[in-house]
Formats: C-alpha cells, structure tokens, sequence
C-alpha cells in the first residue's frame, strides 16, 4: 500500500466531506439540521468514497477491499479529531465523545469500508473478464 497516497486521497475524502456536511446547514428539508447534515453526509460520502478507490487504484496497486476502505477512514478520523470537532462542532455546543460515540459516525465508518470493497470487487471482477477474453488472432 502506497502511504503517501492513501494519506492524500483520505485527505481529500475528508476535505469534500466536511465541505458537504457544512454546506446543507444552508438548505433547510428537515426541521433538525444537524440530523440533516448528518444524513446528507451518509448520501454524500458513497461517491466521494467510490471516487477515492478510482483515484487510488489509478496506478498498478495491489491492495484491495478493506485495507483501503479503513486507511480512508481512519485518515478522516484523524482529520476530524484535529481540525473538525475543535473548529466545527465544539464551538457548536458538541464534544469529542458526543462525536466519536455518535452511531452515524460509525455508519459512515462502514460506508467508506462498505464502497471500497465493493469498488474493488467490481474492479477485479472487470479486470478478470477483460483478461479471459479470447484473442482475434
């Protein structure tokens, strides 16, 4: 597994999922924002999961499924620890326990593992039958 990599593309994983959990706070379709945001970010995070995995196996990698999936998310946990729950949601009235204990974190947990080894079970399955192909020649 390529560290410099996964940190990057967790990073970036992290960076459009803050941007998507802050941005519904201005749209208003359920009464309680913060369920709203949270529920957004659930939706959200499945693409820019998916996106991620495009990214990383972009170059010959041989790490597939969940090792990916939980590198992605620890790095985003790690980002959230640093720089999410002490400029977002602490000044906000939450804490670092209301946070890392909330179910929705952990069901966004098993999102980015869920989409990686499906993204890479695709991607096998893909490359399997392009190489079983019979050659015209």
């Amino acid at each position: 597994m390529k560290t410099l990599r996964t940190l990057a593309i967790g990073t970036l994983i992290w960076i459009l999922g803050v941007s998507v959990y802050c941005l519904s706070f201005y749209t208003s379709f359920i009464e309680d924002l913060e369920q709203q945001a949270n529920l957004v970010l659930s939706l959200a995070i499945l693409p820019i999961v998916w996106m991620g995995c495009h990214l990383y196996h972009k170059k010959d990698i041989t790490v597939y499924g969940f090792i990916p999936g939980l590198s992605f998310f620890v790095v985003s946990a790690i980002m959230d620890a640093l720089i999410t729950v002490p400029m977002i949601i602490v000044p906000n009235g939450g804490s670092y326990y209301e946070f890392y204990t909330d179910l929705g974190f952990w069901v966004i947990g098993l999102e980015f593992v869920g989409v990686s080894m499906l993204y890479s079970f695709f991607q096998t399955d893909l490359k399997i039958k392009e190489t079983d192909k019979p050659s015209n020649g």
